[in-house]
């Protein structure tokens, strides 16, 4: 297996002096060197060949005892020097302290077709970062994680990506809701792959140490490998990537909005510096549109996390990083100028999305409140969010009294829908069709510009669950199909349409399904 090896961050920024692998607080370094946990039976169990492609590993490696080691951190390739790195984070809106990476190791950089990625394995063993934890990953997280990176690129929502999914051999122990109730389970490790992991807590750690020394390397270090457009560091420069930093943010999150994406746990080093979607945790689709929805168990009660509140969260993130950046710049005016910029153009945006979603391209000042009357409707009774907007596209101008019957079986009861809610349906129905008069395409043409926003494919939960059930007998072939499938989300596809389907009345409230815990 030949590849393009780099070395940039381990040779650019400062590395932990002490090269013992135990649970320390890490001073004035980036990173610490640790070596994968040797497992017990490494097995392949999932391959992404497009991934591969990419990172330039030829498709017969593959199949190689090498690279199955490799991705299980079993061998090393020669040269190589695997890290952990270090960062702090807010979680949940508490300043947390070191972090770090406590069950994840970059195990190498590769460049390929003049781009550098970093190849990381989650669920590889324990770092200095890990605190009480072991540092392992077990199947079911994982193979969330492998299939929803995956599935996030190919809706074209900006994401980490990944490499493989294989089991470890090892058991692992986890008590998989928080609720004492202890179990092994199999063990697994993802390889991750990104061009770079850093995240908003790679810059607040330094900060909150006041290290301003090692913030301004790890700045200058970012912008030479990953905004090089905006030129040689200056404070100019600083303003000017948080501004970067800023917009990448929103349009991950305006993404995340138009498919009804919930992270679930967007905490600042669970934040990508480069706009990606970044740590697959106790993440969900909505299954009935709500704005209150939080994947997230132990986000339950406050459901500061919740779908509608992502995009406020996002802005509460870029808060603590401006304070991160504040030493370098030591101006408050430029950063809160951007951070003002960034809820102008949520709202603009947030408009402009959601009248792609419904098919309208003219101007029209009144939009907002169409699309607020929508929203209106979508909560009246529980109604499925990808299927109604993906069923919207069939509607045709000037047939109004048909637009219920379009959308019907996107509600959960439909027999609970009263006459009420049906006839504000209709009044909708009639606006929207008087809307559509100003617009110059045809029905045919709205439809493919609408489904091509709006998936017909998502991972919803019950998908992932079903995968993960099967996978615990040791069948793979779901993973695999589910694989396919979210390739081509915006697709037809007829011979997957078993999975454009409502979320089941067994999955309404079965672990896994309905609601995530961060137990991995």
């Amino acid at each position: 297996m030949k590849l393009n090896l780099k070395h940039t961050f381990t040779k650019e920024l400062p590395a932990d002096s002490v090269l013992e692998n135990y649970r320390r607080q890490v001073k004035e370094a980036c990173y610490s060197y640790v070596t994968p946990k040797q497992t017990k039976a490494p097995e392949l169990i999932h391959v992404s060949n497009e991934m591969a492609q990419t990172l330039g590993i030829k498709e017969a490696d593959l199949s190689t005892k090498l690279f199955t080691n490799v991705v299980t951190g079993n061998e090393l390739l020669p040269g190589t020097k695997p890290y952990a790195m270090c960062y702090g984070g807010h979680q949940f809106g508490h300043w947390a302290g070191q972090l770090g990476d406590g069950r994840a190791i970059n195990v190498f950089e590769v460049e390929h077709d003049n781009k550098q990625w970093t190849v990381q394995l989650k669920g590889a063993g324990e770092t200095p970062y890990s605190r009480n934890a072991d540092g392992l990953a077990v199947l079911r997280s994982s193979i969330r994680e492998y299939l929803c990176s995956e599935a996030m690129f190919h809706l074209g929502i900006p994401t980490t990506r990944a490499l493989s999914l294989a089991l470890s051999g090892d058991e692992v122990l986890r008590d998989m809701l928080y609720d004492g109730n202890q179990a092994y389970e199999k063990g697994a490790i993802v390889s991750r792959v990104s061009p770079s992991f850093l995240r908003f807590g790679s810059y607040e750690i330094f900060a909150a140490r006041q290290d301003h020394k090692t913030l301004k390397t790890l700045v200058d270090y970012t912008i030479k490998h990953h905004f090089s457009y905006l030129g040689l560091p200056s404070k100019e420069t600083y303003i000017q990537f948080f501004a970067e930093v800023s917009q990448r943010s929103l349009e991950m999150i305006l993404h995340w909005q138009r498919v009804g994406f919930v992270h679930g746990v967007m905490n600042t080093d669970n934040m990508s510096i480069l706009g990606l979607t970044i740590d697959y945790g106790p993440y969900g689709w909505l299954e009935g549109f709500d704005f209150n929805w939080t994947p997230n168990t132990t986000d339950s009660q406050h459901k500061r996390y919740r779908y509608g509140n992502q995009p406020n969260i996002g802005l509460w993130n870029l808060y603590q990083l401006a304070n991160a950046l504040y030493p370098l710049i030591e101006e408050t005016q430029p950063l809160e100028d951007i951070l003002e910029t960034y809820k102008t153009d949520f709202e603009s945006k947030s408009l402009q999305m959601m009248k792609c979603k419904i098919g309208l391209e003219a101007v029209d000042d009144k939009d907002h409140l169409l699309i607020q009357a929508l929203e209106d409707n979508l909560l009246l009774t529980e109604t499925d969010m990808t299927i109604f907007f993906r069923n919207l596209s069939n509607f045709k101008k000037g047939d109004s009294k048909k637009g219920l019957e379009i959308i019907k079986d996107a509600f959960y009861t439909p027999n609970e829908v009263s006459d009420m809610i049906a006839q504000q349906w209709r009044d909708w129905f009639e606006r929207y069709d008087l809307r559509l008069e100003k617009e110059s395409l045809s029905d045919e043409e709205r439809q493919l510009k609408m489904n091509a926003v709006n998936p017909k494919y998502v991972l919803r939960n019950y998908m992932a669950q079903l995968a993960i059930d099967d996978a615990n007998k040791g069948d793979y072939k779901l993973i695999d199909e589910l694989f396919h499938v979210l390739k081509k989300p915006y697709e037809e596809q007829p011979k997957y349409n078993k999975w454009f389907a409502k979320r089941p009345d067994w999955a309404r409230h079965k672990v896994g399904c309905s609601m995530l815990s961060c137990s991995s």
